[in-house]
């Protein structure tokens, strides 16, 4: 990889951490507004869109483009992946953006620490200690035990530990059969999922709203077309710290347009989190690996 691949992959993540902290904070309002099942829902018809034509465009065809050995491996990653999405926009809501953020950054660790008994890899103590750390912050932010603490709380932290299991199985998945797949299937079969909760749950929406909503989940495919491009230029290594940018824009979305306050356990305990994550990162650079949830 070159220092033009590099930069060009560094853009490209910063570009998609601010469009995804854009996109959280439409998410934030369209969820306080109406039914969250329902808002997911209507994102996700967008996804299905974007997936359907990425697999009409492949060179082996639609058919040979889509097709798995791993049916029920998708069906899976897909309820999880669903019930992480409404778990975290759910999370926006009750407990606010910055919140939900500071806590959701364990979820790098928690794929290391579940590695270990999902896909039988081994870690050092080095990488042990970050994610030890890394709890240690997270319980920080939560206050367990205070008159702060809210099982809305644990809403961000169930979300980080279903996306970490998502990666772990996305991580099998694609072992003997291309990324696509497992992205275009998790899409389809999460739009099925979620439509079938979110149907029942529909509201009459403003026309206003429909704009927000189109914008929303025209942000969500921007980031996530964004962050493929950049794993296709730069190695993940190279690139991946930048992804904790997020958290301060998110923070200032949360701050600018919804007034939410920046408490100190919050500010420390993130910070704890984000600097367990780092040094995990840069150790596995040291070692060839790198932790990245998929």
């Amino acid at each position: 990889m070159t220092d033009k691949d590099a930069t060009k992959g560094i853009r490209l993540m910063i570009t998609a951490v601010t469009v995804f902290a854009m996109q959280d904070g439409f998410s934030r309002h369209l969820a306080e507004t109406y039914n969250t099942y329902m808002v997911i829902m209507i994102r996700y018809w967008f996804f299905v869109a974007f997936v359907v034509v990425l697999a009409m465009r492949q060179p082996q065809g639609f058919r040979a483009a889509i097709r798995t050995r791993h049916p029920w491996l998708h069906l899976l990653r897909a309820s999880l992946l669903i019930t992480e999405v409404c778990a975290i926009v759910q999370g926006y809501t009750l407990i606010g953006l910055i919140n939900s953020h500071a806590i959701f950054a364990v979820c790098p660790l928690l794929v290391a620490g579940l590695a270990v008994p999902l896909l039988g890899e081994r870690i050092s103590w080095q990488r042990w200690a970050a994610i030890g750390a890394g709890l240690a912050g997270v319980l920080i932010i939560l206050q367990p035990g205070s008159g702060v603490f809210s099982l809305a709380s644990l809403l961000p932290f169930a979300a980080a530990l279903m996306f970490a299991i998502y990666s772990l199985l996305t991580r099998l998945a694609t072992r003997d059969e291309p990324a696509f797949v497992a992205l275009f299937w998790v899409g389809i079969i999460g739009a099925v999922l979620v439509t079938a909760i979110g149907l029942p749950n529909w509201q009459p929406m403003l026309g206003a709203d429909w704009l927000w909503m189109t914008v929303y989940a025209l942000l969500a495919l921007l980031g996530n077309w964004l962050l493929i491009r950049c794993y296709e230029v730069a190695e993940a290594s190279s690139v991946q710290p930048f992804a904790y940018l997020q958290i301060v824009l998110v923070s200032l979305v949360g701050i600018v347009v919804y007034g939410e306050v920046l408490r100190p356990p919050v500010l420390i305990g993130g910070a704890i989190v984000v600097a367990a994550g780092l040094f995990a990162l840069l150790h596995n650079r040291r070692q060839g690996k790198v932790i990245l949830p998929q």
